[in-house]
């Protein structure tokens, strides 16, 4: 897909850079994103200022913010529209339907209405579909091996986010095969996050699992001072200093990814590029953080570790 620059000169056509748009909600994890993706790019031989340009937008945190950002990819007439997380892919949807849009760690994009089905996603969006809800589903086994007396655990939801159904009907699932009880605590906004925190003191959970796009560093923070395991489905979060993250290998979701805008830059249409799940998987423990609660973490647990933060 190559655009052209008006000719300089009668009969003179210049090809034009391609631009590729990103929009990002700006949960931890997106400046990794941003560097990863733009590395795996380079990988590919698209140098920046060269022969690609990119185009970031970041709603800073405020979903509200996505929208508009959306449309100004739109107006700038980006190729392509790269999208993290499941509501700047809904917004991107919103505003084109010609430009294609490539999704990366997007939760479940058929029950939130992205695409027609993973195989054949139908109009002009495909990419990486993240299993961010299946994971959180996973981490309520995760948590009873690790802490074998837990019965009750609080699932903090981000409630602008559609990601937060699935995220807490999969959690919900976990909880009815593991005999323990799911307590949902919608958030929309950081002041929430923290009276929610402190309403925990009078009784508090075994475990609490985080939705990705809350502010997660705030909400490690808050688990660490209240002394309360705190889980999630993103690294960014365990680095933060969150006790334990399950998680889809990103590197190799981004460099799928990107191996989709090469394509589509070349003149493939995403409704013939299937969207693909992740293969690979990783559970990460921080241990500073299992110290500083006060938490022992039994030797078997620890065996099944992929990687630990000391």
């Amino acid at each position: 897909m190559q655009r052209q620059h008006e000719p300089l000169a009668a009969g003179a056509q210049h090809p034009a850079v391609p631009v590729v748009g990103i929009l990002m909600v700006g949960a931890p994890g997106s400046e990794q994103f941003r560097r990863l993706f733009r590395e795996v790019m380079q990988e590919m031989g698209y140098i920046e200022g060269q022969n690609i340009h990119y185009e970031f937008r970041s709603d800073q945190g405020q979903i509200s913010r996505l929208p508009e950002l959306a449309a100004e990819l739109v107006r700038l007439k980006v190729d392509v529209i790269v999208t993290w997380f499941t509501p700047a892919a809904q917004a991107a949807k919103e505003v084109t339907r010609e430009i294609p849009i490539v999704m990366m760690l997007v939760g479940n994009p058929i029950e939130t209405g992205l695409v027609e089905s993973l195989p054949r996603p139908g109009g002009n969006i495909t990419g990486m579909a993240g299993v961010g809800a299946e994971l959180a589903g996973k981490t309520v086994e995760l948590i009873r091996d690790m802490l074998p007396s837990e019965r009750r655990i609080v699932a903090l939801a981000n409630a602008p986010d559609p990601f937060s159904k699935p995220f807490l009907e999969h959690i919900r699932l976990g909880g009815a095969a593991t005999g323990t009880t799911i307590e949902p605590l919608m958030i929309h906004s950081v002041e929430e996050l923290e009276a929610g925190f402190s309403a925990m003191d009078k009784d508090k959970p075994d475990a609490v699992i985080v939705q990705p796009s809350l502010p997660s560093k705030r909400a490690a923070e808050l688990a660490v001072q209240h002394r309360i395991p705190a889980v999630s489905v993103v690294r960014a979060f365990v680095e933060e200093g969150g006790l334990l993250s399950f998680v889809s290998a990103e590197l190799d979701m981004y460099r799928r990814g990107a191996i989709y805008v090469d394509k589509i830059l070349k003149g493939a249409r995403p409704a013939d590029l299937p969207v693909q799940r992740p293969t690979k998987f990783e559970l990460i423990i921080n241990m500073k953080t299992a110290k500083a609660i006060g938490l022992t973490v039994p030797p078997e647990f620890l065996a099944r570790v992929d990687e630990v933060i000391e």
